[in-house]
């Protein structure tokens, strides 16, 4: 005969049934099964789809606070490794970013182990090699370039590179925008020793020294430019990476041991960060919800994370092929010429003693290669086109920075020789290849031999013998220069000495506003 179920009896199977049907509710709903069923899913706050922090799957990334690593973080479907990612919904990969603005801890967590991909600049990337040498570190993509994410701010009455002779300059060397500081200075004609530098601990504490007036200029991070032209009556922002678009490029690194242990995870990790970037630059709609994602992990207002974030170029797969040296038509800066040039800079300034590896060896362009990403989302970034100026718009645009750089002509004539060729080359390309965003004049000047108005037009025609060159040999826009002839109308030597003069038979190379 069948016994009646006691009162403690219903009780614990009534708990068992609820049990079930929670549990079972749960598995649904994580699992994805319930999607499109009529039910409603805010996963906004929810980290129940988050794996654990212990995981030893996890491939996990190091970033700071930088919209340049949007590509990768967009497309994880945020910070944290998780199923709602399509590196784990496509590939099957856990990805975490780990956000750490202290680089040396965050550089101190990759050497233990903790990080298996960081980040750097190529710029910066020399000063740093020698304190991770013995991780055997190679460079596997790049990220982005600084589009307006760096900048030089000055003092009222600093309107050119030429006016920062002999004034303070807050920077914080051996960084990006050290790097940023050395390029402008070359592209105005002076060096390091042509000003005094102020070496700050980082962006932020330049911005606080220009801010305090203890310096004339300073070399900050966005959106601290505009904080600081807000600060000091009369300050401006004399140049930034809007320009200079050639200069800074973030890009991932690890070990080599972990690279050749990871090789189908790695190959996975680029092909997925490259579509985010491509979706990101393609899409207004994916940007906005990239912003987001931004917004979220970095702990920012969503109005930052979108300065942020067109504050960059982010790097697709095309740009990669490029910037590895693997497109033999290209003839724009690249991640060899970049490392080579800085490094032999640093060198230079007495920071780096010994010798520093080459591009090659330290350089793993396998990803990139093995990728077959296609399609106009994936390509390169076009050159940039500009619109053909008047004549007397073209001598009003105020110039950033003046290079003088001596040309050899025959007497009478105009055409380049090798030598006069070789001079451009080895003065003037990397620099008008570096600041890519901004026009160039090129103004021809003569001696006084001879009559104004032969010299006038002898001067135009050798300065537009130099942007045809630029144009033919260097895969220039042709609308990127103003050319100008002053004859001898501006002299900075005397007319009366052969030295004089020789130094007034010359090229004036010129980075000017739009």
């Amino acid at each position: 005969m069948a016994k009646r179920l006691t009162t403690f009896s219903k009780f614990i199977i009534t708990v068992l049934i609820v049990g079930a049907v929670f549990f079972g509710f749960q598995y649904l709903k994580n699992s994805g099964l319930l999607d499109g069923v009529g039910i409603e899913r805010d996963n906004s706050n929810d980290n129940s789809s988050n794996f654990s922090g212990n995981d030893d799957d996890v491939i996990r990334v190091g970033v700071v606070t930088w919209g340049g690593y949007a590509g990768g973080e967009y497309f994880n479907e945020g910070f944290k490794a998780s199923t709602k990612s399509r590196f784990y919904k496509d590939y099957g990969l856990k990805v975490e970013f780990v956000v750490n603005d202290d680089v040396d801890a965050s550089l101190n967590a990759w050497k233990s182990g903790n990080i298996d991909l960081h980040w750097y600049t190529i710029d910066a990337f020399p000063t740093v090699l020698k304190g991770l040498e013995a991780y055997n570190p190679v460079a596997l993509w790049q990220a982005d370039w600084s589009r307006g994410g760096d900048a030089i701010v000055a003092r009222r009455g600093i309107n050119s590179v030429g006016d920062l002779k002999g004034k303070k300059i807050a920077v914080a060397e051996l960084t990006p925008s050290h790097s940023f500081l050395l390029w402008l200075l070359d592209a105005g004609g002076l060096s390091a020793s042509d000003v005094q530098i102020i070496n700050s601990g980082n962006a932020i504490d330049a911005a606080a020294a220009f801010k305090s007036q203890e310096v004339d200029a300073a070399v900050v991070w966005s959106p601290d430019d505009e904080a600081c032209v807000r600060a000091v009556s009369g300050a401006k922002v004399l140049e930034s990476t809007r320009s200079a678009s050639n200069i800074i490029a973030d890009f991932f690194f690890a070990k080599r041991d972990f690279v050749d242990k990871n090789q189908d995870k790695l190959q996975k990790l680029y092909d997925g960060w490259m579509k985010g970037a491509a979706e990101i630059n393609s899409s207004a709609a994916a940007k906005q919800k990239a912003i987001k994602i931004l917004s979220d992990g970095l702990g920012i207002p969503e109005q930052d994370a979108d300065i942020a974030i067109n504050n960059v170029r982010l790097a697709t797969h095309g740009d990669n092929v490029n910037f590895f040296g693997l497109n033999t038509d290209y003839k724009g800066v690249n991640g060899n010429s970049l490392f080579l040039r800085m490094a032999k800079e640093y060198k230079d300034l007495g920071f780096l003693q010994g010798n520093t590896p080459n591009w090659r060896s330290i350089s793993y362009p396998g990803f990139v290669q093995r990728s077959t990403l296609s399609g106009p989302e994936n390509e390169a970034e076009a050159r940039k086109e500009f619109t053909k100026v008047t004549e007397g718009e073209a001598k009003e645009k105020e110039a950033i920075a003046t290079k003088q750089v001596s040309i050899t002509f025959r007497t009478g004539e105009h055409i380049l020789d090798e030598n006069a060729k070789y001079i451009i080359d080895i003065e003037f390309v990397d620099i008008a290849k570096a600041f890519g965003n901004a026009r160039i004049r090129i103004e021809g000047n003569t001696d006084d031999r001879g009559s104004r108005a032969t010299n006038i037009k002898l001067s135009k025609m050798r300065a537009q013998s130099v942007a045809n060159y630029l144009t033919r040999e260097h895969n220039m826009s042709a609308n990127r220069f103003i050319v100008i002839g002053n004859g001898p109308d501006k002299p900075i030597g005397s007319n009366n000495t052969e030295e004089g003069r020789s130094k007034n038979r010359r090229t004036d190379f010129q980075l000017v506003r739009e």
